[in-house]
């Protein structure tokens, strides 16, 4: 079914959504500070592609430990993406939201889209799993 839903997906916007993950994260490895934006970036554009069976979940919460992305400066990094990217990243997800709920079949992507508009202004210190990998661990 994931199948199924995950192709449904990239018609009703997924393909849009993960290649402006992508050039969001090609603009900052560009600029080599941006680098750990890139990297986030990245992740959350192949989960753009492929949504469906896959949650973002706290690194810190997975790993059972903080790392340099959980704390304070992932934290800062965050604050940053956000004002670089984020905002409009969720602003097209709210878009592309708007646009599938105005037909029937669309409405659980753009529940999907709002999901990511939630997730799209912090992506430092997230990793990406599977739906059973996060219930196994307790995260979902």
């Amino acid at each position: 079914m994931s199948f199924i839903l995950n192709i449904i997906w990239w018609i009703f916007g997924g393909i849009f959504m993960g290649l402006a993950y992508m050039l969001w994260g090609i603009l900052m490895f560009i600029t080599i500070i941006g680098i750990p934006w890139g990297r986030a970036a990245f992740n959350f554009g192949l989960l753009m592609f492929w949504p469906f069976g896959r949650v973002a979940v706290s690194r810190a919460a997975y790993n059972g430990r903080d790392d340099i992305g959980t704390g304070s400066l992932g934290f800062l990094g965050n604050i940053i993406w956000f004002v670089v990217a984020g905002i409009w990243l969720a602003i097209g997800h709210l878009i592309s939201a708007f646009l599938c709920a105005i037909t029937i079949i669309g409405i659980p992507f753009a529940i999907q889209h709002i999901k990511f508009a939630l997730m799209a202004p912090m992506p430092i210190g997230k990793i990406i799993v599977t739906k059973e990998e996060a219930r196994a661990r307790g995260l979902y």
